[in-house]
């Protein structure tokens, strides 16, 4: 009889040595989120993740009105930052460098202009209302000071929406390291990283990219499938968020430096690089750039990748890939 129980037993509750499939999904950031990880026991709780991303969002949320970021914006001078506000600000100022200002941190009264901030607006902003908001859009007016961040016009306010989800997500890895996983996928608002493989089969995470589809000829739209061990993958593209306003379809990618949305050829970026801030921090200025800037910027770097969507002359939509890119691409 003791020897049938134990078999009973041992046949209801797993052996500890096996491998699971552990996923926890939810809302945080104005969208959805989910973990995938691969462990031998139950490593992380949603309410685990729940609680690093309530404090994520106190530091970089504009939709928490007693935000860090949202004090930052209602100062006259600036403030003293958190870690996470800190870690982000200077990546985005690097980030401003790096990209000749068409990443810039400072665009929020532009956004909130053309109707893409917490407060909505219903007109268009007509040219010389751009123009007077262009004088408080300069990342030039930031000074950070160890962990004191000095505004120089009081008018000065951040919008890190381009950058914080991609640093959440690395903030989400982190913690998932933290607990001992080494096999894991997270992925916040279509931000993805991802490290290691499926458990126990070994086989490497795949991860699909798809091309909107735009008028007669892209009845089937582009889809590429990506394989990884490690690495994040963040996607910017004029069709995700944009509004109608008089026939007029105005796309969230503001251009800083001409103060108007994004007008290209180019309809989605996917970056790759081995954290996600870093290429959620790029894609939005790639698409800024068009084409041929942008694959040329994309091969003079060797610690960034891409895949672009693009129209060519004829409308017809096209795809091209920077060549490290090329080579995480299925056959």
């Amino acid at each position: 009889m003791r020897i049938l129980i134990g078999f009973l037993l041992l046949a209801i509750y797993p052996s500890k040595d096996e491998w699971k499939r552990y996923s926890i999904s939810g809302r945080a950031q104005g969208t959805t989120y989910s973990v995938l990880y691969y462990a031998k026991d139950s490593l992380a709780t949603q309410q685990q993740i729940d609680s690093v991303l309530k404090v994520l969002d106190q530091s970089l949320s504009l939709y928490q009105p007693n935000s860090l970021i949202n004090q930052f914006n209602n100062s006259t001078k600036g403030l003293l930052l958190d870690e996470h506000l800190l870690h982000v600000v200077r990546a985005s100022i690097s980030t401003y460098k790096k990209t000749n200002g068409l990443f810039d941190a400072t665009v929020f009264p532009l956004v909130e202009a053309w109707g893409f901030a917490v407060k909505k607006m219903n007109t268009i902003p007509d040219s010389a209302t751009v123009r007077s908001l262009q004088s408080c859009v300069n990342s030039k007016w930031l000074q950070l000071k160890g962990n004191y961040l000095y505004k120089k016009k009081p008018c000065v306010k951040i919008d890190l929406n381009g950058i914080a989800q991609g640093y959440s997500v690395d903030v989400l890895a982190a913690f998932l390291e933290s607990k001992n996983i080494s096999n894991y996928l997270v992925e916040i608002g279509g931000e993805i990283s991802v490290k290691g493989r499926k458990q126990p089969t070994n086989e490497q995470m795949k991860i699909g990219i798809e091309s909107p589809a735009l008028g007669a000829f892209d009845e089937h739209p582009l889809q590429k499938i990506l394989s990884m061990d490690a690495g994040a993958i963040t996607t910017s593209g004029s069709y995700r968020r944009y509004h109608e306003t008089k026939g007029q379809k105005i796309t969230h990618i503001i251009n800083p430096k001409t103060g108007y949305p994004q007008k290209n050829e180019l309809i989605s970026v996917t970056v790759y690089a081995k954290d996600a801030m870093t290429a959620d921090a790029y894609d939005n200025a790639l698409m800024l750039m068009g084409l041929k800037q942008a694959l040329a910027f994309v091969e003079r770097r060797k610690d960034l990748a891409a895949y672009f969507v693009y129209k060519n002359a004829n409308g017809r939509i096209a795809d091209t890939a920077s060549s490290a890119f090329l080579k995480l691409l299925n056959p």
